[in-house]
């Protein structure tokens, strides 16, 4: 999967300025993320924290959006709740005919993947452990996991279209990035986003010191540019690993690591979660046979149109 990969993800180094560039070019599906492109991602973000000739990251989205997340289509199996076995092993990008996944009704079915979500090679956090600086380009969706990228980059460049939240709030209700997005939001303004599981504009994002410029799209590029060619002029990256080796501590002291392990062990809960109404839509519910696309579009018309996700939905009645 991380071979298919590589044709929707881009891998740029400008040697003079130290500059790399990761850019989704997924635009058929919103940038949405594979598997395989995750772990493809997140072996490209410890290839550049190595390569000498890189200082400073940039990530990016081809089209209108930075990116809607996961690919939901290719989680469909998984959203199902027929009680039959299914394999995660690509999950882990493990493809090996002799091991052999755990069966649907252990803890370990589930838990197992979740926990794996807390590790960088799995594509969630791997910007935690970036040790040069990162920059992340917003625009249009930043959505679930994109969300994640945001979040755990150094700086945020946002167009003023961009929309930031994450769908599984309103039918799953939690995210692997939880604690991380506490920290960077503050609780009382993440909390609303998490119950109400409404999307925050740029405009919100930049009131909660979120982003650090937000311009007009037409104006994204250069000012991404600006950004990365201003860290880039900074003291030696020797300087900067030292200086984001001590923001790590930090975040450690905070509990960012473990705000992921504790988020998987909660994911994990998941097949003990029951629903208040039998209309409630959660993984394993009978509703997720008709689409998990549809079930998400028809669960953001439920919500007032600025409080919908989909930039189509928000513009209906």
């Amino acid at each position: 999967m991380r071979t298919e990969a590589k044709q929707w993800i881009r891998y740029e180094k400008d040697v003079a300025n130290r500059i790399a560039t990761i850019t989704f070019d997924r635009v058929d599906s919103l940038n949405a993320t594979t598997a395989g492109m995750r772990q493809y991602y997140a072996e490209l973000v410890f290839k550049a924290n190595i390569d000498d000739e890189v200082k400073v990251l940039v990530i990016r989205g081809e089209g209108k959006h930075f990116g809607t997340g996961g690919d939901l289509p290719e989680q469909a199996d998984f959203y199902k709740g027929d009680g039959e076995d299914i394999s995660l092993l690509h999950e882990f990008g493990i493809d090996d005919p002799d091991v052999k996944y755990p069966p649907r009704d252990s803890f370990r079915f589930l838990h197992g993947m979740t926990d794996h979500y807390a590790k960088a090679a799995a594509g969630n956090r791997p910007l935690q452990e970036f040790k040069k600086v990162s920059i992340v380009e917003t625009k249009g969706y930043c959505y679930g996991w994109h969300f994640y990228q945001a979040a755990d980059a150094d700086l945020v460049v946002s167009s003023d279209d961009t929309l930031f939240g994450h769908p599984s709030f309103r039918y799953v209700g939690w995210g692997p990035r939880l604690w991380t997005w506490i920290e960077t939001i503050g609780l009382r303004k993440f909390s609303e986003m998490l119950f109400t599981g409404r999307p925050f504009t740029a405009e919100e994002m930049d009131k909660c010191n979120f982003i650090n410029s937000v311009v007009p799209l037409e104006q994204l590029e250069e000012e991404t540019k600006k950004y990365a060619m201003g860290c880039a002029r900074t003291r030696p990256t020797d300087v900067v690993q030292i200086q984001k080796t001590f923001i790590e501590l930090y975040k450690q002291h905070r509990g960012e690591y473990m705000g992921s392990m504790l988020t998987g062990l909660v994911e994990g809960l998941l097949p003990v979660v029951k629903n208040d109404r039998s209309t409630d839509v959660a993984f394993g519910a009978e509703t997720f046979e008709k689409g998990v696309n549809n079930v998400v579009k028809d669960m953001d018309m439920e919500y007032p149109p600025e409080w919908r996700l989909q930039g189509s939905n928000r513009k209906k009645p």
